[in-house]
């Protein structure tokens, strides 16, 4: 499929971008990240906001910031420092991406951002829409950008009932962002296309009699606004049981760092593994888990917690455990690589997944009894 031909009329093209900047002139948001065109802070707010809504992020980017002011404070930080500031937003893997990412500047481009689009798509995590979305807010470059939000727009623009996330659904969107950049002000340009996404061309209901660029939209004019973009498939959830173990010494408890490959790498965690329905309860089962994981012989306690929560397709419950020490002569975890004895306390001062924390809050609130 091609675009269509009023893709290809200059005029129309002129008034898209005319009406979408003098709309997001007068509209847009204040958010922290607009405050400045210094590209360090565009790049942490675009990588915080990879599928992460905008209400969430805005602190996040603040106390990251406040901890990380430039790329070198970056750079210099603890990997442990990075997770615990992330703590919450997900997708972990970002952060540590980043954090490789700004060592990578301060190594090969002396601690400032690069300015060309090939040096920006050779750092880990960058990908091209965030290359182009960092590279035209903060310079001015003319390089396209395709988001969510986006997507929805320039597919509405085009009526494009196709599947928007096909290679031939991309293929198609990326040439309509192109197509419609403007001579100038590019950078503001993509961001009324997201914002106009965001707050105005929604998922479901948009508000077209508020859209500055309603009168140029195709599918507006069909009235298919319901039905374009398509609707994504609903996804098939599949329930799994975990079990976390709060394994006790004294006032101290086991915490493990989760390795490169598993879920939540480089942070901190319970002992935590699946187990079936059927051994879900089982206490024997359970010990085993727990010396496979961690060399240590525990007697199992009482279950003081179910948490339930969704992972991408998963639906997860998490059984929550107490364990103590079966021989406190053999509990040197410190001396073994990726193991740690803390106080509750400390805890606070650790990354841990967000079902940790809330592990660590109940233990806080004394919920659990040693």
């Amino acid at each position: 499929m091609t675009l269509p031909a009023h893709f290809d009329d200059a005029a129309w093209r002129r008034k898209l971008a005319q009406r979408l900047l003098e709309w997001f002139d007068r509209h847009a948001r204040e958010l922290p990240w607009r405050e400045s065109r210094d590209l360090y802070r565009i790049w942490v707010s675009e990588i915080m906001l990879q599928q992460t809504q905008v209400a969430t992020v805005i602190a996040y980017f603040k106390r990251f910031l406040e901890d990380f002011p430039d790329v070198r404070a970056l750079a210099a930080a603890d990997e442990e420092q990075v997770m615990r500031r992330w703590e919450g937003l997900g997708y972990y893997r970002r952060a540590r991406q980043m954090h490789a990412a700004a060592r990578r500047i301060v190594a090969e481009h002396g601690g400032e951002f690069p300015r060309t689009y090939e040096a920006v798509r050779t750092l880990p995590g960058i990908g091209r829409y965030t290359a182009g979305a960092i590279l035209s807010i903060g310079l001015d470059a003319r390089l396209p950008i395709l988001e969510a939000n986006s997507i929805r727009v320039l597919a509405r623009l085009a009526a494009y009932r196709g599947d928007v996330m096909s290679t031939a659904g991309q293929k198609l969107l990326w040439q309509a962002a192109e197509s419609v950049l403007p001579a100038k002000r590019c950078g503001a340009f993509n961001q009324a296309l997201m914002e106009l996404g965001s707050e105005i061309c929604t998922p479901r209901s948009p508000k077209c009699e508020q859209c500055p660029v309603a009168r140029l939209c195709a599918t507006r004019e069909l009235g298919l606004q319901e039905a374009i973009p398509a609707p994504k498939k609903r996804p098939v959830f599949e329930e799994v049981t975990y079990v976390a173990v709060v394994v006790r010494r004294g006032e101290e408890v086991l915490v493990r760092r989760c390795q490169p490959g598993e879920r939540w790498a480089g942070l901190w965690d319970f002992v935590r593994f699946t187990v079936s329905d059927a051994a879900g309860e089982a206490s024997a089962e359970l010990t085993r888990q727990v010396q496979t994981l961690t060399g240590l012989s525990v007697r199992m306690g009482l279950q003081f917690a179910t948490l339930k929560h969704g992972v991408t397709r998963f639906k997860i419950t998490l059984k929550c455990f107490e364990a103590v020490l079966a021989d406190r002569r053999r509990a040197k975890a410190e001396e073994a690589e990726g193991l740690r004895w803390v106080t509750v306390d400390q805890l606070s001062e650790l990354p841990l997944s967000t079902t940790g924390r809330k592990i660590a809050r109940l233990l806080a609130d004394e919920v659990v009894t040693g």
